[in-house]
């Protein structure tokens, strides 16, 4: 029997929570096959999906972690070990960045959080002070321990690179495949913003935190709508979410051709793709870039910062330019020409990723059990 240790107890909500959810999904249906005992170290099993047989696992709840970073720095660094000399795992796969301090024969480790590679300003360091944090005390986190692992798990080639260079690891490429449903849901948009047919339509999706550059956008439609009124922009975001969308708020309220919409749900976002015209994707800092994957099913154009996640996460692709992240001016000369139809796409190549490299969580699961049984 292998016995297998995952543990996911900081991950809750979006698409961190997913990363959980797709290894479970994957590993339950290999229990059988490798003759598997697994424990999930969990916030709450009642996260867990219903589509996921929960009697493959053994689920250990820890609701208080994630309260306070010392209950998630006790856990990883003293209650992990404990639990590790009870269990005796074979396999020990932590989802959540830190490395924990544990006894196991193999140790494999899922790294997401993109803060280490972002430098953030004086200026915005209150916009949001949990990130700000991050971004400099991550690296560190992030380095303890950290060669105690057989693998580190990332998701893309640039972070790869960024990994070896700063800590000397080996990792796994794994893309986090997500697939949009193809079944629209019916809804009102018009409750939500009413699309002028007459004009071109820019979307840029996303939550508002101080990476995601939504300024470069707005100055860019401020700029452009001394020029024409042939547009339309619709951000999502109000102001009310945080300190950085009052400020992107309190700067560009008054540009008419920008809709100010707020967070929206999953389903009116879909709706937003099939209806607008462009995709604007100008966030400077992502382990993926979950927008450019969605709206690239619907083969339209998009504006993307020229940034290595941006290339990477779009792979193939055709009607599409890249512009300076910093460059309001270079972006807005690309919408007017998307607006006037004499736009010229550079298009964009995928680059395989050198090995080892998985595409999904079923290939990924049998590559770590295969592994574990050897080791």
């Amino acid at each position: 029997m292998l016995k297998v240790v995952i543990s996911g107890v900081n991950l809750v909500e979006g698409g961190i929570l997913s990363v959980l959810q797709d290894s479970l999904r994957s590993i339950g249906k290999l229990k059988k096959i490798y003759n598997l005992d697994i424990t999930v170290l969990i916030h709450d099993k009642e996260l867990i999906e219903d589509n996921i047989d929960r009697s493959c696992f053994n689920f250990v709840e820890f609701p208080l972690i994630k309260t306070s970073w010392l209950k998630r720095l006790k856990f990883e660094y003293i209650e992990s070990k404990t639990i590790s000399q009870q269990i005796t795992p074979d396999l020990w796969i932590s989802l959540h960045d830190i490395t924990p301090n544990v006894d196991c024969k193999m140790q494999v480790v899922y790294c997401h959080n993109p803060s280490v590679f972002y430098t953030i300003d004086v200026k915005r360091f209150f916009y949001d002070i949990k990130f700000s944090l991050f971004c400099l005390f991550y690296k560190y986190l992030y380095q303890i321990n950290i060669k105690r692992n057989a693998y580190v798990i990332i998701q893309q080639k640039w972070i790869r690179n960024a990994f070896k260079q700063m800590y000397g690891v080996n990792s796994i490429i794994s893309y986090p495949i997500q697939k949009m449903s193809q079944n629209i849901e019916e809804i009102n948009i018009n409750e939500v913003i009413a699309i002028d047919a007459k004009k071109t339509t820019f979307f840029y999706p996303s939550f508002p935190r101080i990476f995601k550059n939504f300024e470069v956008a707005c100055k860019a439609a401020e700029f452009l709508e001394r020029k024409t009124k042939a547009f339309q922009l619709i951000i999502t975001l109000n102001g009310s979410e945080n300190k950085y969308a009052k400020e992107i708020i309190s700067r560009y309220g008054h540009v008419e051709s920008i809709h100010f919409i707020g967070i929206q749900k999953r389903a009116v976002v879909q709706r937003l793709y099939q209806d607008t015209d462009c995709l604007i994707f100008s966030s400077k800092l992502e382990t993926w870039g979950l927008p450019i994957s969605e709206f690239k099913e619907f083969n339209k154009k998009m504006l993307l910062a020229d940034l290595p996640y941006a290339h990477e996460t779009l792979g193939d692709y055709q009607t599409v330019n890249f512009f300076d992240p910093d460059d309001y001016m270079e972006l807005a000369d690309q919408m007017e020409g998307v607006i006037n139809n004499t736009i010229g796409f550079v298009g964009n190549q995928r680059e395989e990723p050198s090995q080892p490299f998985f595409d999904d969580w079923d290939k990924l699961m049998i590559f770590l059990l295969n592994k574990a049984t050897e080791a």
